[in-house]
């Protein structure tokens, strides 16, 4: 994730801190120096840096830090409090118009996935908030712009409203709009044309295009990996057009992430989602909370849970829990759950999310290639249905057929055979164990773990 150059910074300067009966204003001074070479290092605006740190400091040697019975933990607080402060305080919501159809006005430079982006927004549109939107092709200069888009609207099977390259972009959003009231469509959301470069003709073209529909939402795309370019494009697009959010792509690369902290600030802008990775579902809600947790180690448990809800089958999750605790999980059953998990995305990027995960030594090299996944599948995938529901069957022999079935090795069966039996015996225990603690009103688990 681009934050993790910063996550280890500032993680291993709070450390220092977290325990400490005591906490002095030189100790605060010196976390400053480290926290602002921190935030320097990744690429932060210099004035963001410096405003930053000023609250924080102002805060941390106030009279109820210093007398608290845990300042370090306090100081850690307010560190939070003011990330989260700085990247916009609580989530900005889509707008939602009280006269359909909602219109987004999608713009943004050539190179940072406005067109991919744009198909990505429906599709979560869609999925998680039940809406039923339209594509519309307003990019008529960049060459198989329209077609990348025609081509996203089949992929996820969306329309896509589009007349040529030969029609002005001001034409093609008026008819479009029509064809969604007249269609029913709830949102639209227009994919106009890049640049290289801020320009006056674009611009120009641009306002004519909002004049025309007056969106409900112009949302500019930026690439996190141009760093402070991304501050200034923003700046400038904001300054032309009155943004109402900014999408932030390619923010899983390997990047400093400084834009994500800047941005806000400088603009005054909110950051309304955030690109995590190719696929037409790598897209979220961006959460400024839920983000400084995740830079300072504290993990993510609610994006968790939402990536869970979303893609895990609620009966399937009851039924497999009560196998567990009557002993009847079968290896046909793990297959299911590696398939819904897989779903849910990589899974180093879901560890990651759970707190603790920074204190995981080697956690962040981690990479949990789909290769081992699909191998372990197909290991399964080559044992008949009673060696799946009776494991303990499985003799020398059987091992060796399953081996050659699947393409994989004697030990690789070995192994998996007796991570799944292990793996049995714990969450018979997990199960057992939250069953006591509802019976005897003790132990209780935050959530359910199956």
């Amino acid at each position: 994730m681009a934050f993790e150059g910063l996550a280890d910074r500032l993680q291993n300067t709070i450390q220092k801190i977290r325990g400490k009966g005591k906490v002095s204003e030189a100790d605060v001074k010196e976390m400053m120096r480290e926290v602002r070479l921190a935030l320097l290092e990744a690429d932060v605006n210099f004035k963001v840096v410096k405003q930053f740190v000023k609250k924080v400091s102002e805060r941390a040697v106030g009279q109820d830090v210093m007398k608290s019975l845990t300042p370090g933990q306090q100081v850690i607080k307010i560190v939070k409090e003011e990330l989260t402060e700085l990247m916009g305080g609580e989530q900005s919501k889509i707008a939602v118009s009280n006269r359909p159809p909602t219109v987004i006005m999608m713009v943004g430079l050539q190179g940072a996935g406005k067109t991919t982006t744009t198909g990505k927004l429906a599709n979560l549109l869609r999925k998680k908030y039940n809406r039923n939107p339209m594509l519309v092709a307003a990019d008529i200069y960049r060459p198989a712009a329209i077609k990348q888009l025609e081509t996203l609207g089949k992929q996820i099977n969306m329309p896509v409203f589009s007349l040529g390259d030969q029609v002005s972009p001001v034409e093609i959003a008026k008819q479009a709009i029509a064809k969604a009231k007249e269609d029913h469509h709830d949102y639209v959301l227009i994919d106009t044309a890049g640049r290289l470069h801020v320009d006056e003709s674009l611009m120009n073209e641009l306002k004519d295009v909002k004049d025309l529909t007056n969106p409900d939402e112009i949302f500019l795309v930026v690439d996190a990996m141009t760093g402070q370019d991304a501050v200034n494009v923003a700046s400038s697009f904001n300054e032309q057009l009155g943004l109402t959010g900014v999408v932030l792509t390619k923010l899983d690369g390997d990047t400093r992430g400084g834009a994500a902290l800047s941005i806000r600030s400088v603009t005054e802008t909110p950051i309304k989602f955030i690109g995590l990775g190719e696929k037409l579902d790598a897209i979220e809600a961006f959460h400024p909370e839920r983000m400084a947790q995740r830079i300072l180690g504290m993990g993510d448990v609610l994006s968790l849970i939402e990536k869970a809800q979303a893609n895990v089958d609620e009966e399937k999750a009851k039924e497999l829990e009560k196998k567990m605790r009557t002993a009847s999980f079968t290896l046909d059953d793990f297959l299911e759950q590696l398939g819904q998990v897989k779903t849910m995305g990589p899974l180093d990027e879901l560890l990651k999310m759970m707190p603790g995960a920074n204190k995981v030594k080697g956690l962040n090299n981690l990479k949990i290639d789909d290769k081992q996944i699909a191998h372990v599948e197909a290991i399964i995938q080559s044992m008949t249905q009673e060696e799946k529901s009776q494991p303990e069957i499985i003799n020398a022999g059987r091992r060796k057929r399953i081996a050659r079935g699947s393409g994989r090795t004697v030990p690789e069966v070995n192994r998996l055979l007796k991570q799944f039996e292990e793996m049995k015996k714990m969450m018979k225990q997990m199960s057992g164990m939250q069953q006591k603690g509802k019976k005897k009103g003790g132990l209780k688990l935050p959530f359910n773990p199956f």
